[in-house]
């Protein structure tokens, strides 16, 4: 499992997040990741922050885990020569460069692909790789407010607000690698590459598609909830005697379980509460009625009992507390980077019953320089580069 895509090398130029999010996944799978900087600073990640471990912020070693950094200046002549040769034999290359920029240095993805055609080229944009707002770059929460996702979350009387999580920039590089994969996988019948394009855009609409296809087909804005769901009640959070407490009825069978556990069995026969949609008209009701009685014990309480007959519920928690679940430290995506005296959280999934790890921690800048037989202007081809 360690070495799953052993044998396969990735180039990165990548940004903060979107682009070394993809080659960061790369890396966990087994994949030889090369990392390329700037010779003056590098990824901007490195200093996305305070220093946390080598000079480095907390961001740079997350989505830099496992790779080399090989520092190269793209505006020169040996600098370009360098990643042509490192090109040659890539299998993959990964860049979320500003728009135009590839194409200034002669390696936008038709170039690229021309002269190496077994590569497999992948382009991260924050507007997409098509239309008159192609060539403008974006950070993740202004995709968000673009794409209308702000305008989704929250409640009906909160602002539009983004996510906690940058599930844009994130998402962006977890498809590029799904697309990468699937060209991977075409090559080995054609033996050709072929380009990739994700962007921040793309993503954001997908997140968003069940409350843009809703729009679209039905002519319907989506409400806002907090916590709920436009289509079952009750399914959100509620406030118990001492902390929140999520529900989920998903159907009229788990509604009157939950009716039961409350004390209201009433409700089932009740015809403004005994279905879902006769529920979704009566909302207001029913949740005047529900809300008190669920306040009138702690969480424990309604945790235990509706765990027990099979309603789905779950704390509200913090991080801490999530982190601190047995169910969370089961699991045991929190690992250990080897070398490092830190934990980085790992990949979502796993195979056979083994999760990907962390193979190596994040590299200095122009570590493996010298192991790649690269040189910066002025600097033996030996010569790490200074930290």
């Amino acid at each position: 499992m360690k070495n799953i895509l052993e044998g396969i090398r990735v180039l990165e130029l990548g940004q903060v997040l979107a682009g070394p999010f993809a080659g960061a996944i790369f890396a966990d799978l087994g994949a030889e990741v090369i990392k390329l900087e700037r010779v003056d600073g590098g990824d901007d990640a490195r200093r996305m922050g305070s220093p946390f471990r080598h000079g480095d912020a907390l961001n740079f070693h997350i989505f830099n885990r496992g790779k080399k950094s090989v520092a190269l200046d793209l505006k020169c002549a040996d600098g370009l020569a360098a990643f042509e040769r490192l090109a040659a034999d890539a299998d993959v290359f990964i860049h979320n460069l500003r728009p135009g920029v590839t194409q200034a240095l002669g390696i936008d993805g038709e170039a690229l692909c021309a002269r190496h055609p077994r590569l497999v080229y992948c382009e991260i944009s924050a507007f997409g790789h098509a239309g008159p707002m192609q060539l403008q770059p974006g950070y993740e929460p202004l995709i968000q407010a673009f794409s209308g996702l702000s305008s989704t979350n929250g409640g009906p009387d909160d602002p539009p607000m983004r996510t906690a999580a940058s599930l844009c920039d994130q998402g962006t590089g977890m498809w590029a690698v799904i697309g990468a994969l699937a060209v991977l996988q075409r090559r080995q019948f054609t033996g050709r590459g072929g380009v990739v394009s994700a962007s921040l855009l793309e993503t954001a609409l997908v997140w968003n598609g069940q409350k843009a296809d809703a729009y679209v087909n039905e002519g319907r804005l989506p409400d806002r909830h907090r916590s709920g769901h436009p289509g079952f009640v009750p399914y959100e959070a509620f406030d118990t005697a001492d902390a929140p407490l999520l529900i989920c009825c998903g159907n009229d069978r788990l509604f009157s379980k939950l009716a039961r556990e409350v004390g209201r069995a009433d409700w089932i026969e009740d015809e403004r509460f005994a279905t879902n949609r006769a529920r979704l008209t009566n909302k207001a009701l029913l949740l005047e009625q529900l809300e008190p009685v669920l306040r009138s014990q702690d969480r424990a309480h309604w945790l235990g009992r509706f765990t027990a007959v099979g309603v789905p519920c779950a704390a509200v928690h913090t991080v801490p507390e999530a982190m601190a679940h047995p169910q969370v430290q089961a699991l045991e995506i929190l690992q250990t980077v080897p070398g490092e005296d830190f934990r980085l959280t790992a990949l979502p999934f796993s195979v056979d019953g083994e999760r990907p790890s962390h193979r190596f921690g994040a590299p200095r800048l122009g570590q493996h320089n010298a192991e790649y037989g690269i040189r910066v202007s002025g600097e033996s081809p030996a010569a790490p580069l200074p930290l």
